[in-house]
């Protein structure tokens, strides 16, 4: 995997890909202008890095399994699952899904955050242009976070914050559009 991804970078961006030896040893530890910093990292070195060192790293490229673990651990930094939105974008074709399963045990409970799927939604609305749209969906929802009434995952992390149902929640975050 790890040869594979050099091959690729170097074949679809060509010269302003570096190494993370080559930043070191050509530029002096400065990355020039317009270059693009391959690093590797063993697993386990990455799952401490990417939680505290989170401004280093802009793409991450996994295997599967350690995709999960380390999209899981990004997830927590801002809030836990229900607020990480997903998208698999092709060259010609975008897909646009909450990151967490289906948690099958809170069907029909109106309890779980839906922020992940909306966010996802704002990505695909990105993806297709209607930025404004996007950026609607997304203040309403920054709003209502801060108005601190929440879902239970994020009211257990929120200090004076208000637990309310899925439903509530979407309500409230439609009344703020």
């Amino acid at each position: 995997f790890r040869d594979w991804g050099y091959e690729l970078a170097k074949k679809e961006f060509g010269k302003k890909t570096i190494t993370e030896a080559e930043l070191f040893d050509k530029y002096k530890g400065e990355i020039p202008e317009g270059s693009i910093v391959i690093k590797d990292r063993i697993a386990d070195s990455m799952f401490q890095q990417i939680l505290t060192r989170t401004d280093e790293y802009e793409v991450l490229a996994t295997p599967n399994l350690n995709g999960d673990y380390l999209s899981d651990a990004c997830a927590a930094q801002v809030g836990g699952l229900g607020m990480a939105p997903g998208a698999n974008i092709g060259d010609f074709i975008g897909l646009f899904e909450a990151t967490h399963g289906t948690a099958p045990k809170y069907a029909n409970k109106d309890m779980i955050n839906p922020g992940s799927l909306l966010l996802s939604a704002v990505l695909m609305l990105e993806y297709l242009g209607w930025v404004d749209a996007a950026h609607s969906i997304e203040t309403a929802i920054e709003k209502t976070i801060s108005q601190k009434t929440v879902t239970y995952d994020l009211e257990r992390q929120m200090e004076g914050a208000v637990k309310v149902s899925t439903s509530q929640f979407a309500t409230n975050i439609i009344a703020n559009l």
